[in-house]
């Protein structure tokens, strides 16, 4: 029995419509749980699902030249931080798939109820977020700067380093520009609405978690809302000291290059916002 079509090789593997029976069994054996097949939540490269006894299991897959340092452990490493709206962990499993040329990881945490604020694409109407709602944004991205790791935070599972940051704003502003990172603390490193719950506060989602620049978290969901105005200034007023920073200025021209490198028909609104926040940040960065 297979769910979806039958799993290719690793470069071909998409979990939204390719996710074989034998996965699903040895994570319930291994994890002794029952999954609900027919509530999964289905990425690219991971899936969720409610499990019998009132949790969630998040199974995610990986090419196997992407499981270098750290592994994709994040979940657990994370269960030693606190002060952080976030799902406790459980229990954890992994293993080796070498015919399919990947490797697996499911985590077992609590269930969030709550549901995502905007589970894909371009967020576009401001979905009304409360105060207190922001105070505990801001209470669990303090918490989350003052822990201590040493693993390197990944964005898209690629490690996020001084290299990376100089490369990418300069190949769409130019090498001229001084990109040097010098505060680097703890970051979720994927803080974007299909990340975030309402109306309670939760974030979901650890894998990529570790040691980013600093402002990244809150640039990064700055990024996410340009499509709304309103509420991008939001995530600036209320992440002001990190965004204000010269750090989380280089962060902000970071996502903004990522906008403005991407397709048009794929930033879609999010392209003049960020166009115009990048003609302001560039003179600001080179004084």
């Amino acid at each position: 029995m297979t769910t979806g079509n039958r799993i290719g090789t690793s470069a071909q593997i998409d979990l939204r419509t390719q996710l074989d029976e034998d996965v699903l069994a040895r994570v319930e054996h291994a994890l002794d749980v029952q999954l609900d097949r027919g509530k999964q939540v289905r990425k690219r490269r991971s899936v969720g699902t409610p499990t019998d006894r009132g949790t969630w299991v998040r199974i995610e897959v990986r090419r196997r030249e992407k499981i270098t340092g750290q592994g994709f452990n994040g979940a657990e490493a994370a269960a030693v931080l606190t002060g952080i709206a976030m799902p406790a962990w459980h229990a954890g499993m992994s293993w080796n798939d070498p015919e399919r040329g990947v490797m697996w990881r499911a985590d077992e945490t609590d269930l969030i109820t709550a549901a995502s604020i905007k589970p894909g694409g371009i967020l576009t109407n401001d979905p009304q977020l409360t105060p207190q709602w922001w105070a505990g944004l801001n209470d669990s991205l303090d918490s989350l700067a003052r822990a201590e790791t040493t693993r390197v935070a990944t964005l898209h599972t690629v490690a996020i380093t001084q290299e990376r940051v100089s490369g990418e704003i300069g190949k769409v502003f130019g090498a001229d520009l001084d990109t040097t990172v010098h505060s680097w603390v703890a970051a979720h490193a994927d803080f974007a609405w299909p990340n975030l719950t309402a109306p309670e506060f939760w974030i979901l989602d650890w894998e990529d978690w570790g040691q980013a620049p600093r402002g990244l978290d809150a640039a990064m969901l700055w990024s996410n809302s340009l499509a709304v105005p309103g509420l991008a200034e939001q995530v600036r007023r209320v992440r002001q000291a990190d965004l204000d920073s010269r750090d989380g200025q280089l962060m902000m021209l970071f996502f903004a290059a990522g906008i403005l490198g991407a397709p048009a028909d794929y930033s879609g609104p999010l392209l003049e916002p960020a166009r115009r926040v990048a003609s302001e940040l560039i003179p600001l960065l080179r004084s």
